[in-house]
């Protein structure tokens, strides 16, 4: 059985001092024990996050990571950084960053088997454009994009791989894919990653859904067959908010 993963991306936001804050917001209230619980903060808050999460079962992530270990790149975090705060998971290819920072399919395929080798679990992000959904293109576009990612990666690891489908036309736009939508869409990744490999894997892996996903929203979510979790942005910012997502 898969269990179900909400996590809470707080992207470029909260200080050191917020982020202890809302960290206290969150451990203040009785969690569901049946989910596994993630927060994503920024690089500069990560250690001391840490730290305040010891003696609870909130599992602590980056938003993102280099390939290489160390090495002239000025501005970078490497998975041995990560690995010695005591990073439990990095978000991988999240869209803002393919928008933004020219990340590509390629340098993704990278940061998830360098992850992987330093024991850090990746939450593989993909998803389609409203151009290329409009156009009926979003299977043939994530479908690549999954492919891509997993390239050269053993069947053995994808249990240690979380896939996040985040339609790019749902990220902070309040927009969110119907349910019946989002699980067709985790259901076709799940067919994908079944088809690369084999049917024990496709079971295994989890697939979350990101996209202004709300304490309004998730229970129907989490009730399709597909959806293992979401992958949270504004209403993780807030921690009576994160905790109904939780405890949906």
């Amino acid at each position: 059985m898969r269990i179900p993963i909400i996590a809470g991306n707080w992207k470029m936001n909260n200080t050191i001092s917020e982020s202890l804050a809302l960290v206290d917001g969150i451990k203040s209230n009785k969690l569901d024990e049946e989910v596994e619980k993630v927060v994503a903060v920024p690089f500069t808050s990560l250690s001391e996050v840490k730290k305040a999460l010891e003696g609870t079962d909130i599992k602590l992530a980056a938003q993102n990571m280099h390939w290489e270990d160390s090495g002239a790149y000025t501005g970078e975090v490497s998975p041995l950084m990560l690995k010695e705060i005591g990073t439990d998971y990095c978000i991988i290819g999240h869209s803002e960053r393919r928008q933004y920072f020219n990340e590509i399919d390629e340098s993704v395929n990278k940061k998830i088997k360098s992850a992987l080798k330093h024991g850090i679990k990746p939450i593989v992000c993909v998803g389609e454009t409203l151009e290329e959904r409009e156009s009926g293109k979003e299977e043939i576009v994530v479908k690549e994009q999954v492919l891509k990612a997993l390239e050269g990666v053993d069947k053995e690891d994808i249990k240690n791989i979380v896939i996040a489908y985040e339609p790019i036309w749902a990220i902070g736009t309040g927009k969110t894919a119907s349910s019946d939508d989002a699980n067709h869409m985790c259901g076709f990744i799940r067919k994908t990653i079944g088809d690369k490999y084999d049917e024990n894997t496709k079971e295994s892996v989890r697939i979350q859904y990101g996209g202004s996903v709300k304490p309004s929203t998730i229970k129907e979510l989490m009730s399709k067959e597909e959806i293992d979790g979401a992958l949270v942005g504004g209403a993780s910012l807030v921690a009576g908010d994160f905790v109904k997502l939780v405890n949906y």
